[in-house]
């Protein structure tokens, strides 16, 4: 039986970085959404059930990961989806504790890694 809920909400402006993700994700079964930005992902946040992760890059056009990370964390209704940083700047530790996320992947990513990371917050049982 098929799920409704996302599994994943993969935020990246790069067209081919985020079709590819969410395709490798879906291969694996999980139940995926896209997202161009910062400002994209909190709209779908705001209409649509949370997620049980969010893969999210900083930087991007319009509103970047940073500021959607703020936003996202002020907003008690969608501050509970965990986010995984997956993002070409290597951050500092200030800037991991700053951005409170439950992991961080610098860019190339290894597609392994991010999909352990993936499962740890999407438990089989709501995969496809």
């Amino acid at each position: 039986m098929k799920r409704e809920a996302t599994c994943v909400l993969v935020v990246d402006d790069q067209e081919d970085a985020r079709a590819s993700l969410a395709e490798i994700l879906g291969m694996e079964g999980y139940a995926v959404a896209t997202a161009a930005d910062g400002q994209e992902a909190l709209d779908y946040l705001r209409n649509n059930p949370p997620p049980s992760v969010i893969l999210l890059d900083l930087m991007m056009p319009r509103m970047n990961g940073w500021e959607f990370r703020r936003r996202q964390l002020a907003d008690p209704a969608l501050a509970q989806a965990p986010v995984v940083i997956v993002s070409g700047a290597d951050l500092t530790e200030q800037n991991q504790s700053m951005l409170q996320a439950a992991s961080y992947f610098v860019k190339p990513i290894r597609i392994d890694e991010l999909l352990d990371a993936v499962a740890a917050h999407c438990p089989v049982e709501v995969r496809l």
